[in-house]
């Protein structure tokens, strides 16, 4: 991987940008990505580790609008916005944190309340199957199988 930038002028902008070129050569397969600022004085390397993380940041703010209502305040007051975004963020971390403590048997999961929603379900269920059928809780949770089946559905990384 090769990482090569300049300071050039971008006609649309009428401006100058700080453009970083990466070149990825993998197994005689050749890619490239051109990515821009307009900061002029910003690291190269900081702006491509910024990209990269943009999945992540998608999937806080999906995460936000879908599990912790994080677009539905109804509040006027800027007070009471930035308390109900804060307040949705946190939930979002706290969730974050019960997920990073749920022990996992390969690679740990892609960050994503619905992945903590689904093992949640499933420890329900497996639970209450226990329960209804009446079987030995113990000898079911200490089984090789038994994490297989609460991550079963979470999303991989």
């Amino acid at each position: 991987m090769s990482l090569y930038t300049a300071v050039v002028w971008s006609v649309s902008l009428k401006r100058k940008v700080r453009l970083a070129y990466l070149l990825k050569e993998d197994q005689g397969r050749r890619s490239d990505v051109v990515l821009f600022s307009t900061d002029l004085e910003i690291d190269p390397g900081f702006l491509y580790r910024g990209y990269t993380a943009r999945f992540q940041i998608e999937f806080v703010f999906r995460d936000g609008r879908q599990f912790t209502g994080l677009a539905d305040c109804q509040a006027r007051s800027p007070e009471a916005i930035d308390t109900h975004v804060k307040a949705s963020l946190m939930a979002l971390s706290l969730a974050k944190v019960t997920l990073q403590e749920t022990p996992t048997e390969a690679e740990p999961l892609s960050f994503s309340i619905a992945s903590l929603k689904r093992l949640a379900l499933n420890e329900h269920l497996l639970d209450l199957f226990i329960d209804l059928l009446e079987l030995e809780p113990t000898l079911i949770k200490s089984h090789a199988n038994y994490r297989k089946l609460l991550n079963y559905g979470a999303v991989a990384s």
